[in-house]
């Protein structure tokens, strides 16, 4: 999400996240206010190789309620990243109401993955993300092979992300189907007008799409 009055246009729609993205590379980097949203709907920061200090700051400006990690991120990076949450907590908010956001760690997928990669994370966040790659970090517009799937040996919970539209949604159905452990959708530049403006009546078709049996 980028824009004000879009941004209050969709979140009419309750979505479980909204996403904003921190990335000056991205045509969808976020530099606005957020308005303010029903309490049901989480901001989550989009990043890639942020410094941790800076990130750290705009989660707590933003009032951010999920972080995902688009980039390298190393392991010991997440750790230190959630020492530095732990640090701000104590010192700014007393452990109060205040807790530390869900982490989410993003994989770029094509034609091939090894599952493997993600076991490192595992212990260390609170959902994947499946992503196409593409020459964006993002926002590329295309599936990946979702096929692909039938590999993946873990418990943990994921977001089904990339190129995702309405001509995806019979695939989606069957996914559902499985014991894959798909925690939610995230959906982007195939219900855009232009980078960062969605289209309501585009999310709501799909929604109704999904929804339907």
């Amino acid at each position: 999400m980028k824009y004000i009055e879009n941004i209050q246009q969709v979140a009419e729609l309750n979505p479980d996240y909204l996403g904003f993205i921190f990335y000056d590379r991205s045509p969808r980097n976020f530099e606005g206010i957020i308005p303010e949203l029903p309490k049901e709907i989480k901001k989550a920061g989009v990043f890639v190789n942020e410094i941790p200090e800076i990130l750290v700051s705009l989660v707590e400006e933003y009032g951010l309620k999920m972080v995902q990690l688009h980039g390298d991120e190393s392991p010991d990076y997440i750790l230190r990243l959630k020492e530095m949450f732990k640090e701000s907590i104590a010192e700014k908010h007393q452990r109060s109401k205040y807790k530390i956001p869900e982490l989410v760690k993003v994989f770029s997928i094509k034609d091939d993955f090894n599952f493997e990669t993600v076991k490192s994370y595992e212990e260390l966040v609170d959902y994947f993300l499946f992503d196409t790659k593409g020459n964006e970090r993002g926002g590329n517009g295309i599936t990946f092979n979702w096929k692909l799937l039938e590999n993946y040996n873990s418990t943990k919970p994921f977001f089904l992300s990339g190129g995702i539209g309405s001509n995806e949604v019979t695939a989606i159905k069957e996914l559902q189907k499985t014991s894959l452990p798909i925690y939610a959708l995230d959906i982007n530049s195939k219900f855009e007008t232009e980078a960062g403006l969605k289209s309501v009546k585009k999310i709501k078709k799909f929604r109704n799409e999904i929804s339907t049996n």
